[in-house]
């Protein structure tokens, strides 16, 4: 296919001759996925709400729908977005915050703060990749009744990328330029050719704060910021009332910028309790709307949705459930810190190490008797879109070389059975979140692990702290104070740039940034860097595909991460409950458009 023949498709489609869906099958057919055939239709200014590819909303006036009633089993512990650690905490924000834009479904980009998607026939987007504008929606109003105008959009990109802030965010604001237009525009500059260039603003690290609620803590106190725990947004819902890791009320804002929106009169998020009790919550008992993220053993889904009150909703997308082998020495302290980058972990600097405890992980047991439609077995860490997946990756079970291979290496079985080699064990802390799939995972892990000498020290913490925001809690992933652990890393957009650079030497988990990095198994490698840095500048889509793909051969490859199953967004809901669900974005993306079926 020409760049010829790509045009004239695209001029079709705005046309109205050829359809979305003709575009997409006719780029499928030359290896191009369907988010980049919509993303490709983005860019020439046919957006997601002219594609129709949110759902159509049917309410024809705000409010009257009572209360909305969701399950998080994994509580939020705070409600600042540039400080949301954990898929829990941005959904939380995601209830009264905003960004200017979203992931749809199908790969595109939706209007929620911008008054349109940038493109280049808007002359949004540059030719030469180097600058985005970004007209903004007029009459937005926080919910304090102050004028959301480009004053904030400016401020946030200040306190994302101040170091003295520390926010997770940081990553997506520190190498680029905003600049105020006017009051309604701002204009986004690039220090090189950007081929991503939706991702500061953008979904689940593009939630807006106010600036004149946080000006005065953009800064080393940013955390003291009394609106951390009682946010003032553009949502649909103004907050109400928050206890951290427990309960989170809203109630319906009546000055939303939507029209006819938000149906539901309040919304309560309730966290806490176990993903088997929160699919029975709404799939047996009808006690609640919606239930999130349901880590639930398939056969268990399928029992309780012959009950017929609700519907198990499984959305594909690049989340992946995998285990990490620590670079660093979680039980040596050097400079006051644990796991520190100075430091090499003992056991699995040996590549053996590694490579038998990635032939001892039984990926298909696991995909069989535990996750069924929710988990396939996988060898990649980037999954999706597929144009991304490697082909070149393969996983395996097999204990017998598993055994072969640590012998080899010189690892020989004491007394207990347990290998060891210049007086160092193959005893292992396995953590994760207290869950009955992973605690079954675990289990199964640890009986291959036993038959090759490898002895697994299994423990399982409270989801409310091991995903928690709490710099002093010793117990959280992003410290990854033990030897493996194991939990599902979102993908929460229809691009790998911002999944893949977990990998790079720069976003590295420490003390020095509050273990906000999200480098968390703190590995390091030039090549991986340079790659990284080559893709954030091509504009050719097959050279880039090509690039991610690399990039997953090299993290795979190394076995300090270990690629268990793909994590399709699972969750359930009552059969009259209308959602709008994207796997490329938080669950409340578009909690606005959520209705009642009458």
């Amino acid at each position: 296919m020409t760049e010829d023949d790509l045009r004239q498709m695209i001029g079709r489609v705005k046309r109205g001759s050829l359809s979305r869906r003709g575009f997409v099958k006719r780029l499928a057919a030359f290896g191009l996925t369907a988010p980049m055939a919509t993303q490709l239709l983005a860019l020439h200014g046919i957006n997601a709400a002219s594609a129709q590819s949110v759902p159509a909303y049917k309410p024809t006036r705000r409010g009257g729908g009572g209360p909305l009633k969701i399950l998080y089993w994994q509580a939020s512990t705070l409600l600042n977005p540039h400080f949301a650690v954990g898929t829990t905490n941005q959904e939380a924000s995601r209830v009264f915050y905003e960004p200017l834009a979203g992931w749809a479904a199908d790969g595109t980009l939706h209007p929620v703060l911008a008054a349109e998607i940038p493109s280049i026939e808007n002359k949004g987007l540059s030719e030469d990749g180097r600058t985005v504008t970004w007209k903004l929606k007029r009459g937005v109003k926080w919910h304090d009744g102050q004028d959301f105008t480009a004053d904030d959009v400016v401020f946030n990109w200040e306190y994302a990328k101040n170091p003295a802030v520390a926010g997770v965010s940081s990553g997506s604001y520190t190498d680029i330029n905003v600049v105020k237009v006017d009051d309604h525009t701002v204009r986004v500059e690039f220090q090189k050719p950007t081929p991503f260039w939706a991702d500061a603003f953008v979904a689940s690290r593009g939630m807006l704060i106010p600036k004149h609620l946080y000006k005065d803590y953009n800064g080393t106190n940013a955390r003291d910021a009394p609106a951390n725990l009682r946010p003032v947004g553009t949502g649909p819902y103004k907050f109400v009332s928050f206890a951290p890791g427990d309960n989170l009320r809203g109630e319906l804002n009546p000055n939303y910028h939507m029209n006819n929106r938000p149906y539901f009169d309040t919304i309560e998020v309730k966290g806490g309790g176990d993903a088997v009790s929160a699919a029975r919550a709404v799939l047996q008992t009808g006690d609640f709307d919606y239930a999130w993220n349901l880590q639930v053993e398939d056969e268990i889904l399928k029992r309780l949705e012959a009950a017929n009150r609700g519907k198990v909703n499984i959305v594909e997308g690049g989340n992946i459930e995998f285990v990490m082998l620590n670079v660093t020495d979680p039980h040596r302290e050097v400079d006051g810190e644990r796991a520190s980058i100075k430091t090499e972990h003992p056991a699995f600097k040996d590549p053996a190490v590694r490579e038998a405890l990635s032939l001892l992980l039984d990926r298909g047991s696991i995909e069989r008797f535990i996750y069924g439609r929710g988990g396939p077995a996988t060898s990649n860490f980037l999954n999706n879109p597929p144009r991304f997946a490697s082909p070149n990756t393969r996983w395996e079970f097999n204990i017998e070389k598993a055994n072969q291979v640590l012998d080899a290496a010189g690892w020989a079985r004491g007394r207990d059975g347990i290998r060891t080699k210049d007086g160092v064990r193959l005893r292992f802390i396995f953590q994760t979140s207290v869950n009955a799939p992973r605690q079954r995972t675990q289990a199964i892990y640890k009986q291959a692990a036993q038959r090759a000498g490898i002895d697994l020290e299994l423990k399982s913490v409270t989801a409310s702290v091991f995903f928690s925001a709490d710099v002093a809690n010793p117990d959280t992933y992003t410290k990854f104070f033990a030897d493996m652990q194991m939990y599902t890393t979102t993908m929460t957009q229809a691009d790998p740039q911002l999944f893949m650079n977990q990998y790079v030497s720069w976003e590295i988990s420490s003390k020095a940034n509050n273990w906000q990095g999200r480098n968390i198994v703190r590995w390091r490698n030039e090549e991986y860097d340079r790659i990284f840095r080559e893709a954030e500048g091509e504009l050719d889509p097959v050279k880039r595909a090509a690039l991610f793909i690399r990039m997953n051969d090299l993290i795979v490859g190394s076995n300090h991460v270990i690629p268990l199953v793909k994590r399709p967004l699972v969750s359930a809901s009552l059969n009259n409950l209308s959602t709008v669900l994207s796997a490329w974005d938080n669950t409340h993306w578009l909690i606005s458009d959520w209705f009642r079926e009458t």
